[in-house]
């Protein structure tokens, strides 16, 4: 089993960039993870935001294609072949392609925000036969936006976070996500109240 944190301690960016890639082309290795680890590390100055950042969206960018490359040569049939050792079966496939079908140059965006579709996304383009510009395009700023959350996103909210406890203290940290917990479960309830008074109001 990966010792995802030894790793990226081991190795920086590097790990990042490795790890996300491999992930990007079917193989189920933890990239996401290892990026929302990472980012972190670098939240707490252990690691090199200005290197993480790039690393992970070039190996986002770098695995798709070589997903792409895959599924555009070697088809489906030698995809679902020897893609089943790495979990790639006829029936995760052909859902995939079931969204694909709709809007695939969309789907390749939003793909990388799900388990599943985001490694098979860049396969299914190539069998697909999506054209290679549109698929670039598309994936690249998918794995911008996708890094922009659990890369930049996880930084800022740990930066953030070590200062607001050094400044206030654990305690009001604490009745902070209490307040936000309560208002969110208000709002829930607020929201199934209305729901279940809907059918009435209009009977």
């Amino acid at each position: 089993m990966l010792d995802i944190s030894q790793i990226i301690s081991d190795y920086g960016p590097w790990a990042i960039f490795m790890l996300v890639l491999i992930e990007d082309f079917g193989v189920p290795v933890p990239g996401e993870t290892a990026l929302i680890s990472a980012a972190l590390l670098a939240s707490q100055g252990k690691l090199p935001i200005a290197w993480l950042l790039p690393a992970a969206w070039l190996g986002a960018v770098i695995g798709d294609n070589i997903g792409y490359a895959i599924g555009r040569l070697g088809g489906r049939r030698l995809v679902l072949r020897y893609g089943a050792r790495v979990g790639i079966t006829d029936e995760r496939l052909g859902r995939v392609e079931r969204f694909f079908a709709r809007r695939g140059g969309v789907i390749v965006v939003v793909a990388r925000f799900f388990v599943g579709l985001r490694q098979l996304n860049g396969i299914v383009a190539g069998i697909g036969c999506m054209a290679a510009p549109r698929f670039v395009l598309y994936n690249a700023l998918g794995a911008a936006l996708w890094v922009g959350l659990w890369g930049f996103g996880t930084y800022w909210f740990g930066e953030h976070f070590s200062k607001a406890l050094k400044t206030f203290g654990p305690t009001a940290l604490y009745i902070a996500a209490g307040l936000a917990g309560a208002a969110v479960l208000g709002y829930i309830v607020w929201w199934c109240w209305r729901r279940r008074r809907r059918p009435s109001n209009l009977s």
